[in-house]
């Protein structure tokens, strides 16, 4: 049968005089890695499968003894850390990346007390607060600082309504994440082409700032000029060495059901553009438990990597590798 195959030119080192490039065909690449696969018995895995993106909140009985819910965003379906946990024992996942969830807006009393209950499996990301009086600033300090996140989340719909995060509080923000080390997860859930100059902004103002794009900036498979811009000005952010993706929530973003395959070009885009290393699966657990439970969304990538196909090693990167590599290894302990 016949197969696509996409061409990587790769840069070989010449003498002064002249350069020379060669072809690396990655459907040569994915046979020598199958090969491979059929000698030893299956994909030697370097890595631990970490979720970079899921959340937890309070069970309706915790809620009403010590974590409450914020008004109006009590949650429709459960969430809680006992069917989190086995969930991942089920699907073979090692650990995750917990984002504080907007049922309890900024109050991360819940979040915090897992994290400290599971060190050595789960990491957390606080939610920023845009406050105009900029007392977000020294709570994002205190977050990272005393209770041990390592990420933060902008979400751009909190911000006071006609003000950007590019405004002097967001700035203060992202600049004080980057000087702790915290990296920054944008949630574009309304389209990247609605705060692309505002990420721009910041990125270049702050390099050493890590970006993290949720569920691949919203943008699904483009069928229209308007989604076609946006993925590009995905792709585009690649110049940013700082700026990561994460290939989450897949149900949200792709036009089909499970295994959602039509976001196969768009991977390979991505990958092709910022390299599985610079890419990181999610779930979006607890809402992705009703779409295709959640060791669907793990096995979701596996059977999307195989149309493309990418390498047993990129597809290590994505699933766990590349997060745990950007928090330095907090899964290793």
């Amino acid at each position: 049968m016949a197969m696509a195959v996409r061409l990587t030119p790769v840069l070989v080192p010449a003498s002064a005089q002249f350069k020379q490039f060669a072809l690396v065909s990655r459907k040569t690449q994915f046979r020598v890695s199958t090969a491979a696969t059929m000698a030893t018995g299956g994909p030697q895995s370097s890595s631990k499968v970490i979720d970079s993106h899921l959340h937890v909140w309070a069970s309706p009985q915790e809620a009403a003894d010590k974590y409450p819910y914020f008004p109006g965003q009590e949650p429709t379906l459960p969430g809680d850390v006992d069917l989190l946990l086995k969930s991942m024992e089920e699907a073979g996942v090692d650990g995750a990346l917990i984002v504080q969830p907007i049922n309890h807006k900024f109050d991360h009393s819940l979040v915090t007390s897992v994290l400290k209950k599971y060190p050595s499996k789960f990491v957390g990301c606080c939610l920023a607060n845009p406050a105009e009086d900029g007392t977000g600033v020294k709570e994002l300090e205190n977050l990272i600082l005393k209770d041990n996140y390592r990420a933060v989340r902008f979400n751009p719909y909190l911000w006071p309504s006609g003000q950007k995060m590019t405004n002097e509080v967001g700035k203060a923000m992202f600049s004080k994440a980057g000087e702790l080390g915290a990296p920054v997860g944008f949630m574009c859930m309304k389209g990247l082409g609605l705060h692309i100059s505002e990420i721009e902004e910041l990125c270049t103002e702050f390099p050493s700032t890590v970006v993290l794009l949720d569920h691949l900036a919203f943008c699904k498979p483009p069928i229209n000029d308007e989604e076609n811009q946006a993925f590009s000005a995905l792709l585009k952010l690649s110049r940013f060495p700082q700026v990561y993706v994460k290939l989450s929530a897949l149900f949200r973003v792709s036009r089909k059901p499970f295994p959602y395959d039509d976001i196969a070009h768009t991977l390979s885009q991505v990958v092709s553009s910022f390299g599985a290393n610079r890419v990181m699966w999610g779930s979006d657990f607890p809402f992705v438990v009703a779409e295709c439970g959640y060791k669907g969304a793990k096995e979701a990538v596996s059977l999307i990597a195989s149309q493309i196909p990418l390498s047993y090693s990129e597809l290590d990167w994505i699933m766990g590798r590349t997060i745990s590599q950007l928090f330095q290894n907090q899964w290793l302990s």
